[in-house]
């Protein structure tokens, strides 16, 4: 390469790097499942899911992702597709949403060594940040930081307050813009979902509050109206909720990520059979759901449970409904393996079959994943595998010493969930029962510390550490655990 030549490159380059671009995006290909991601985004493609531009964006990351696959021709067709559909779908105020499709193109060409039509693309880019300039230089256009925002939602649960925080920044341009609400309601229902502050009452919810102001700019939204009904049906708004229900059916009759929806409500009300029926429909689009498999098992281990409670109970029965359960866990995890609450899921279910070593490979496949600092799991996912897999020992195995061990871990990550105040149910009634047996066992003890401790009261834990330092004079763990009490109570300032 000449040196002038080598100079032009370079100066291309830097052009490129000044673009907003999946390219230039914090992505990390080890964090974007291609062929899961691939998958979904094909469905969207084909079903035209979601809102007007929805297919244009599902297509620039598609492309993106087909980059990663080493398909660059794939990638070109879909951004020049999205190019054609964006165009047709904006007509004259399209110029603006096609900035981070430009910037694909402009980047996909310079990878693939076509230089000239690479800085083609890059002064379109910047022919449309010239003829609309925002208030600065560090200020994005709405459809930019709106179009940053879907993908990161469409990637996983680590990017979701990635996606919160670049729909706030869009709705700080265009509060009343429909499609930026939306967003940004599903983003925090997604989020609520999954985090520590998500608890059985969801009163003062954001999500609801955002999902609300959502509606009233498009009060038809099937998706937004089933995931209202979700919440509302935690709050035991039944009444509202199975309204919202009611519109969502007739709204969007064959969505599939509506239906999923309606049929999670459905279930948490005990309506098993219609949440099946529904989710079955949803399947007939959406094949390729690891969401509706997962909430299909969910509901034939509902149907099994309920079987149980007999007083006599069909056990062939029985059997059917945990096979039917096992099945469609199975194809979860199948078409998304990083599906942990699936695994997680399924691994209890090979328990019950007492298929134990597939069950821990399953639970270890997880914490793997949780140690894994790439993977970044949410701490309430992460107290699910250690209390789910306390639940295996604990009823399973017969190994309770792990089953204590892993209930503490669980409760320790986050005491105030229903998964933490299940912990402190087992941990009571195991500590209560070994001491029924042994009123000198120092486990037990301790077990009832780590619970007071949990619960916030310091001085009785501090009581039961004694009590534990009683029978087991000399265990370090105790001794550290007391010591480190005496000073939260007496001497906090030197902590």
């Amino acid at each position: 390469m000449s040196d002038s030549s080598s100079s032009s490159s370079s100066a291309l380059f830097s052009m490129l790097q000044q673009l907003q671009s999946h390219f230039t995006w914090d992505l990390k290909k080890e964090d974007m499942e291609l062929e899961n991601l691939s998958t979904r985004l094909e469905e969207h493609i084909a079903l035209q899911l979601g809102r007007p531009g929805a297919v244009a964006l599902s297509c620039n990351l598609l492309a993106y992702v087909r980059y990663h696959q080493n398909q660059p021709d794939e990638a070109l067709k879909l951004l020049l597709k999205s190019e054609q559909t964006t165009k047709e779908v904006y007509l004259e105020d399209s110029e603006r949403w096609l900035i981070v499709t430009y910037g694909d193109l402009a980047w996909l060409y310079y990878h693939t060594g076509k230089f000239t039509k690479s800085q083609k693309y890059c002064q379109r880019a910047q022919d449309v940040l010239i003829k609309y300039p925002t208030s600065s230089s560090e200020v994005l256009h709405p459809e930019v930081y709106g179009e940053k925002a879907w993908t990161y939602l469409k990637l996983s649960k680590p990017y979701y307050p990635e996606a919160i925080k670049y729909f706030q920044r869009a709705l700080e341009v265009q509060k009343d813009d429909s499609e930026w609400n939306a967003g940004y309601a599903i983003a925090l229902f997604r989020t609520e979902t999954f985090t520590p502050e998500a608890s059985e009452k969801a009163t003062g919810s954001a999500a609801v509050t955002q999902l609300r102001r959502a509606l009233e700019l498009s009060p038809d939204d099937g998706v937004l109206l089933s995931m209202l009904a979700v919440k509302l049906g935690v709050e035991k708004k039944y009444e509202e909720a199975e309204s919202l229900v009611e519109k969502a059916l007739k709204a969007a009759p064959d969505n599939p990520h509506a239906m999923r929806y309606i049929s999670k409500y459905l279930r948490y009300q005990g309506n098993i059979e219609k949440s099946i029926e529904l989710l079955e429909r949803a399947l007939q689009r959406s094949k390729t759901s690891a969401f509706i498999y997962h909430q299909l098992g969910l509901c034939y281990k509902r149907k099994k449970i309920d079987e149980q409670r007999l007083k006599h109970y069909d056990k062939q029965k029985v059997q059917q409904l945990r096979s039917q359960c096992i099945l469609n866990l199975e194809k979860a995890v199948e078409i998304k393996p990083s599906f942990v609450i699936a695994r997680i899921d399924l691994a209890l279910m090979y328990g019950e079959e007492k298929d134990l070593s597939r069950a821990e490979e399953m639970f270890q496949h997880c914490f793997n994943k949780s140690s894994d600092k790439r993977d970044r799991l949410p701490v309430r996912d992460r107290q699910l595998i250690h209390h789910r897999y306390a639940e295996f020992h604990l009823y399973h195995t017969g190994k309770q010493d792990e089953a204590i061990t892993h209930y503490t871990e669980a409760l320790q990550l986050v005491p105030n969930t229903w998964e933490g105040k299940q912990c402190v149910k087992r941990l009571t009634k195991i500590a209560n029962d070994r001491l029924s047996e042994d009123k000198d066992d120092s486990l037990a003890y301790s077990v009832l510390a780590q619970v007071a401790k949990a619960e916030g009261d310091k001085k009785e834990a501090a009581e039961f550490y004694e009590k534990a330092l009683d029978c087991d004079e000399n265990n370090s763990q105790y001794l550290y655990g007391l010591w480190e009490l005496r000073m939260q109570l007496h001497c906090p300032e030197l902590l």
